[in-house]
């Protein structure tokens, strides 16, 4: 595989030799410093070679509890010193510099007083020789091969995980030899193979065996996407060490998080939904059939709180004057990319009191809904399944809470923490069992690229949402809490393959609005989303219009779709090319698709199926064939209409530009009555504008909040100078919405536009992610 990919325009490469050992569970214990923007600290890997992977199995029957944090008390590790000589104190300021690129022939001055390429100082083997070749190779030794990018990697060793009182019991021979390898590769393997039954004791194990001391330095290696490591004699992955630590600590200018301040001027640090995924914030495997467990212990400073993915609503422990520690973890398997993590100032935005009068009343639920129930084993591998404990399935609102700069608490009040609960149970209503057990909701930073994201127990959401009427909030809060189903409890087992996320959620974020909505009829909810989808119809139009052919298809990899290489390794397409943040064609496709089959099945015999999809994928990778063959296995055969898996392919996923049932459909449907409205409001304005009229001395112009984009668009087409400060402050403060407007300005070709998009954009870089601020820059310079 080249190595040698321009990191801001090619593919995506995922190094990691999979195939040959898979991570079952990471330790991660660091310390967060704002002053020199870098987290450092420890990862351990707990390993299980390619020889001994477990096929699915079921899973025990009620083992999971409704929120875990209050069962189980860890052992808080205490911070260990990092093993550096003369480590220098980073004192750099934020910056968004250039992607920094350390291969073959080139110096990386921030680490060289650690262990840093001692594989390379002791044998001479360059970085880029064994990049590939990571199998089993007779008499060369093997090697573990990470995706890892912009990180100091400051020494590996092995962990001597016998050396932990009472880890006897995990060793079937009593013959094996202490402190032999093989008896540490059997204690491993006993533990990442412990029944769901017993997950405290198997975490509390794992806390137990990442603090044990190590047995030996591993010989390491780094190029620009990957840390190579091995041990001498140890040529099969059997015989590699299944307990490896790694001491290093992320670089200020890595991808993987941002450095900023918070709307109240507070520095933070989060991980933003980078193209790299989590490479820059410890080194793991990417690839999606890497699903693993994780716990983690992070330290900063008194005055910061620390939220993660993870089961429990962790607290802080003060470890000294002025500094706190944080653990989390988590349970359910899943890719190493939907670990998330947020370090800031935050405030917990909490409820204000109200009577049972003010909660939202429950419309009833048709039967075909409520009496819906899962019965049998689960498919996915061994895990503390919430769908097979009885009080999960009926839980409709999960436990939730809020976080926000200071400056924000009000508008969360009075918007956002009304509108969780209904729309959870929407959700449930909709879909059944909510796969994690809790929520945390983070209005995050003005910089952050999009309207919100969604990870495991957690939801960062944009404070755009925040403004105007609750309908842009409750829309976007479902899309997101939609994710916990598509996108993380059932997750794409090829990243291509992105609609299975995105679209899954655009349509059920309709579906989930529609129910939260209570005073909604029947009618008026079917007239709401017929409204979202015309309006998504146009967006679709402008999108395939403005975007190369080979972006606008949703299986680009055709046939070849879900393969990898020998090791495991692969490449995502168009992983990296920044202008696929901002395309919503795999929404709006994915969307359309999804409406195109619910139509032709019919709302309840779809959602039914849905349902019944959910229940057998969830805790498992899918791909398209996946849904479609299970769909079309569930259509009465006079519904099928010449359907097939092969014309779906074609017709939808594997080509450009708009399909042509979709095509059909919108020429021969009708227009909503909403939109109708909508066109004769307009025509009225229009008309209203013609009229010769004074203007009052001081008259302003009032901007509705929900439709500030669209006020600044049309600020821009008709060169309203007056209103140029309106559209400065919308590109300051709502970057999630406002990066289309700079290609407004700049096509315009007025010189006072241009150079107000110029002077924004220079107020702005600062705290713009690096993705985002790399196609602004293409616009404008």
């Amino acid at each position: 595989m080249d190595i040698t990919l321009d990191p801001s325009r090619d593919d995506l490469p995922l190094m990691a030799n999979t195939s040959h050992m898979l991570v079952r569970h990471y330790a991660l214990d660091l310390d967060v410093d704002f002053e020199s923007q870098v987290i450092e600290g420890t990862i351990v890997l707990f390993l299980e070679d390619g020889n001994r992977f477990k096929e699915p199995s079921h899973s025990s029957t009620e083992t999971c509890p409704l929120e875990s944090n209050e069962a189980f008390n860890f052992r808080t590790p205490e911070p260990c010193p990092v093993p550096v000589t003369n480590a220098r104190t980073f004192s750099s300021k934020m910056a968004y510099n250039d992607f920094t690129i350390c291969g073959k022939g080139e110096k990386d001055t921030s680490d060289k007083g650690g262990n840093h390429d001692n594989w390379e100082q002791a044998s001479g083997i360059s970085s880029s020789k064994y990049c590939c070749d990571t199998g089993d190779h007779g008499s060369e030794d093997f090697l573990l091969v990470l995706d890892c990018c912009d990180l100091s990697v400051l020494k590996v060793e092995e962990v001597d995980v016998a050396a932990v009182p009472g880890i006897e019991k995990f060793t079937r021979s009593p013959r094996l030899t202490v402190g032999s390898e093989v008896l540490r590769n059997e204690i491993i393997h006993e533990l990442v193979t412990m029944p769901a039954d017993r997950w405290r004791e198997q975490l509390d194990y794992y806390a137990r065996c990442s603090q044990a001391p190590g047995c030996g330095e591993l010989f390491f290696d780094t190029d620009t996407w990957s840390l190579q490591i091995r041990k001498k004699g140890a040529q099969t992955a059997t015989d590699f060490p299944h307990a490896v630590r790694i001491w290093y600590k992320t670089k200020p200018e890595g991808r993987s998080v941002t450095w900023t301040s918070d709307q109240s001027g507070r520095p933070c640090v989060y991980t933003i939904g980078s193209p790299i995924n989590n490479r820059a914030l410890f080194p793991c495997q990417e690839p999606p059939v890497a699903m693993s467990t994780w716990q983690a212990t992070v330290r900063a400073a008194a005055s910061f709180v620390v939220l993660m993915s993870g089961e429990n609503s962790a607290k802080p422990t003060q470890i000294r004057e002025g500094c706190s520690s944080w653990h989390y973890y988590v349970t359910m398997p899943m890719p190493a990319s939907t670990f998330t993590i947020a370090v800031g100032c935050w405030t917990e935005v909490m409820p204000e009191t109200c009577s049972s009068d003010d909660r939202p009343s429950k419309r009833p639920i048709p039967s075909s809904k409520a009496d819906f129930r899962c019965v049998g084993a689960c498919g996915h591998m061994e895990y503390p399944c919430r769908f097979q404990n009885a009080a999960a399935t009926t839980q409709e609102v999960i436990p939730h809470r809020v976080f926000a700069p200071l400056c924000l608490k009000d508008a969360c009040q009075e918007t956002l923490l009304r509108l969780i609960p209904s729309c959870l149970s929407a959700a449930h209503s909709v879909l059944g069992t909510h796969p994690f057990s809790r929520l945390d909701v983070l209005v995050v930073p003005a910089n952050f690229p999009s309207l919100g994201m969604a990870s495991p127990h957690i939801v960062f959401l944009s404070q755009s949402t925040l403004t105007g009427s609750s309908h842009l909030c409750g829309t976007r809060l479902c899309h997101e809490i939609a994710h916990a189903w598509f996108g993380l409890a059932i997750g794409a087992r090829d990243w291509t393959e992105e609609w299975l996320s995105e679209g899954f959620a655009t349509h059920l974020e309709d579906v989930f609005w529609a129910e939260a909505q209570q005073q909604l009829s029947p009618d008026e909810a079917q007239e709401q989303q017929e409204l979202r989808a015309c309006l998504r119809w146009h967006r679709l139009q402008d999108e395939l219009r403005n975007s190369s052919e080979e972006m606008q298809v949703l299986r680009p990899s055709k046939e070849k779709t879900g393969h990898v290489s020998e090791s495991g390794a692969s490449v995502i397409k168009h992983g990296l090319n920044p202008e696929k943040i901002f395309m919503q064609v795999h929404y709006l496709k994915g969307y359309f698709l999804l409406r195109f089959l619910a139509k032709r099945l019919g709302d309840e015999t779809y959602f039914s199926f849905l349902r019944k999809f959910v229940y057998t994928f969830h805790g498992q990778l899918i791909l398209s064939q996946d849904f479609l063959q299970m769909l079309l296995e569930n259509i009465p055969e006079e519904k099928r209409l010449g359907l097939s898996v092969e014309s779906i392919f074609q017709d939808w996923l594997e080509s450009s530009g708009i399909p042509q049932q979709l095509q059909r459909e919108r020429q021969a449907g009708a227009e909503c009555g909403l939109a109708r409205q909508v066109g004769a409001e307009v025509s009225k304005w229009i008309r209203v504008n013609r009229r010769p009229r004074k203007r009052k001395r001081g008259e302003r112009a009032e901007v509705f909040e929900k439709v500030r984009h669209r006020w600044c668009e049309l600020i821009v087409r008709h060169k309203f100078t007056a209103a140029y400060g309106q559209v400065e402050r919308f590109l300051q403060e709502d970057q999630a919405m406002g990066i289309y407007l700079y290609g407004e300005l700049m096509v315009s070709e007025d010189a006072r536009q241009q150079q107000l998009a110029r002077r924004c954009f220079e107020l702005a870089r600062g705290r713009m992610d690096k993705s985002s601020a790399e196609v602004v820059a293409e616009m404008l310079f």
